[in-house]
């Protein structure tokens, strides 16, 4: 049964060649709408997560800041100055925080030859590498705990700015002056998408051991220090301890957010989530309205067949065929159609997204819109589109054939 369905189905196809090509087509445009379309915005969605990740990878910012409540008969709008102490304080009395590091700022000015470049220079400490995505190219490296221990003067660079001040030479070992104090290059960052900010991107800050930019500046204060726990389900709870821990050595009510700010920037990675979601659910919308397109024409081609094969219908029934048979016919060639042209997409598709993929997105627009990812869950989704577009595309022009009167499709012209 199951190959005399395949003869009469390609038999139809050959006698309506035009017809069946252009229904292929619309099916195989419709498949590619919707693969490319999801397959894009994945690639957009990892993109802005990664470049969110490469600038806070979930960690938290934690902050000084101006008490807003009395507490223990203190007065409010005392200000909360947080200082190196207090990370070393955290790790011994805060369960599963596995990174930290505090983290000083300035404008500074670097100075190389005959140029000269203001940046943003932070002290932080080899924690930082990971917590701020900050790795270096091949021959250089990131602070150490020995830069720390002994103030070294080392100084690590974004790839811009490091760009600008050498022109094309090698800087590791290179001496450059700090504000008039010079320092040896000991790392340059390697590119990175970043989508998020932290006083101008990544690549044109300069980084030194925070020993150092305390015994340089003479800073007795941390701007910041980063946190970064176990697993980030567990960052509520770490955050209420944080709060409890530094409240009892300065003073202030656990409660008081104004007293001692503590950002988790989960809550941007969990806001990027959506907007991909959304984003895949808006396009996921528009392919399957496209394919549906697709599958009213198939709908429309199988009636036409079923009026010019009246005649061919009413003979079968009347030597004995069941009406299941001709239901399973047209159904079958409904599938088969939509299947056919669906496959055909899905190849188009998977070419289109391998071609896509020996571009450089490594720099430009092309950078955020990212690579586009053809996953195991956007093909299932389209063949489960497709399955049903050939099941209803097929099965009212079956229903109408089953229910084909024998004695009066003998009559029909």
């Amino acid at each position: 049964m199951g190959v005399e369905l395949i003869r009469e189905f390609f038999h139809d196809m050959n006698n309506h060649r035009m017809r069946s090509i252009l229904t292929l087509v619309a099916i195989t445009w419709g498949t590619m709408s919707v693969v490319l379309l999801l397959a894009f915005g994945a690639g957009f969605g990892t993109a802005m997560r990664n470049g969110m990740v490469n600038a806070w990878n979930r960690v938290l910012i934690v902050y000084g800041g101006e008490t807003g409540k009395v507490y223990q008969g203190l007065p409010k709008g005392r200000g909360i100055n947080l200082e190196e102490s207090d990370v070393a304080l955290l790790r011994a009395t805060v369960p599963n925080i596995v990174m930290s590091s505090p983290q000083y700022r300035k404008n500074a000015e670097l100075y190389y030859g005959k140029t000269r470049l203001t940046t943003e220079c932070e002290g932080a400490g080899p924690d930082f590498e990971v917590m701020r995505a900050m790795y270096p190219e091949s021959g250089g490296r990131f602070i150490d705990a020995n830069d720390i221990r002994y103030q070294k003067r080392s100084l690590f660079l974004g790839y811009e700015i490091a760009d600008d001040l050498f022109k094309g030479v090698n800087p590791i070992g290179k001496t450059v002056m700090l504000d008039n104090v010079p320092f040896t290059v000991i790392g340059i960052m390697e590119k990175k998408l970043q989508t998020s900010m932290n006083n101008g991107p990544d690549s044109r800050r300069a980084v030194i051991p925070y020993s150092t930019f305390r015994m340089v500046y003479g800073d007795r204060y941390i701007n910041t220090m980063l946190i970064k726990g176990t697993s980030p389900a567990g960052q509520p709870q770490m955050i209420d301890q944080i709060r409890h821990v530094l409240g009892k050595k300065y003073r202030f009510d656990p409660t008081d957010e104004r007293a001692l700010g503590i950002f988790d920037t989960m809550m941007i990675d969990e806001m990027i989530r959506k907007i991909s979601l959304g984003v895949n659910i808006f396009l996921g919308v528009v392919g399957f309205f496209t394919l549906m397109i697709a599958g009213v024409g198939v709908a429309n081609v199988m009636y036409v067949v079923v009026k010019e094969r009246t005649r061919e219908i009413g003979i079968k029934m009347a030597v004995g065929a069941k009406r299941a048979y001709i239901l399973s016919q047209f159904v079958f060639e409904a599938l088969f159609l939509s299947l056919l042209g669906g496959s055909l997409g899905l190849m188009l598709s998977w070419g289109i997204v391998a071609a896509t993929g020996l571009i450089d997105t490594g720099s430009g627009a092309m950078q955020f819109l990212g690579r586009p990812i053809l996953s195991v869950g956007i093909m299932f989704f389209t063949v489960t589109v497709l399955t049903l577009i050939g099941l209803f595309a097929g099965v009212f022009p079956a229903l109408r054939a089953a229910a084909v009167d024998p004695v009066e499709s003998l009559r029909y012209e």
